[in-house]
């Protein structure tokens, strides 16, 4: 972990115990005592995303948890992390989490099935097709501590990880991870951990799961090989972005690709 621009450690805390309130740039570059031009470069450089765009994905995050912990309406959720509209906040939730508020909200239920049917597949595919067009991407995974579980991971236009990977997979375990036919572009590559112990809501609200991402973007040139890539799951961070993709989503999205290539 970087100490790098340590300061906006702080802002990253005062944001987080400000959550509900207003939080205009020139608030946030007031507490950290720089310029809001200044403090924009120097967050998005520690951290990835616009300040703005930080504060957008934890209120998000909040409305994930408001939607599976309270009765509120899915209204009174886009006005309490101060959505006005509540088609706008319908729109916004639904592009960078993979589903509606009220289908999120739904999906408990099928979380705890749909996690067993993964603990008791026995074929996790393994191969990966040749593929002539376009590159491919190889890596391990490691981790800072012991873990048994699956691992999600994917690459992402943004470097955080939200709305559904451009490309991505489940993993059965620590080790090796391949995407082929990867195209031309910029990715950023980022993995979270859900273990064999945990309940639904534990990964369906992923606070504490394990969780890496390269803060380098892969760059895929055309005709030309990447490097392997290694990453490491840690503890979360306080600089890490919030996970807004419903990683059950993506567990259903993978069992589905396992059963049709099975029945081939």
């Amino acid at each position: 972990m970087t100490d790098r621009y340590s300061e906006i450690d702080g802002v990253i805390a005062y944001i987080h115990q400000h959550i509900y309130d207003p939080l205009p740039l020139s608030r946030l570059a007031g507490y950290a005592g720089y310029s809001p031009y200044h403090f924009t470069r120097i967050f998005k450089e520690r951290i990835g995303l616009s300040p703005q765009y930080y504060v957008s994905s934890l209120r998000l995050q909040k409305a994930k948890d408001l939607l599976l912990r309270t009765n509120l309406s899915v209204r009174d959720i886009a006005l309490e992390i101060g959505q006005q509209s509540l088609g706008t906040f319908t729109t916004r939730f639904t592009e960078r989490v993979g589903v509606t508020p009220s289908r999120f909200r739904n999906s408990a239920m099928q979380a705890d099935n749909l996690f067993h049917s993964l603990q008791k597949l026995s074929d996790w595919p393994t191969s990966h097709p040749a593929s002539n067009q376009h590159a491919r991407i190889e890596g391990t995974v490691h981790a800072e501590v012991p873990f048994e579980g699956i691992i999600l991971i994917g690459l992402f236009a943004k470097p955080i990880p939200e709305g559904l990977p451009l490309y991505g997979t489940l993993i059965s375990s620590l080790g090796d991870f391949c995407f082929t036919g990867v195209k031309p572009g910029t990715y950023y590559l980022m993995a979270t951990s859900v273990s064999w112990g945990m309940k639904a809501m534990d990964f369906l609200l992923p606070h504490t799961t394990l969780r890496a991402r390269l803060k380098e973007p892969i760059i895929v040139k055309p005709y030309s090989s990447v490097p392997r890539q290694h990453v490491t799951l840690h503890a979360p961070r306080p600089d890490d972005p919030p996970i807004l993709i419903s990683l059950l989503l993506l567990m259903n999205n993978f069992l589905n690709r396992t059963i049709q290539h099975s029945k081939r």
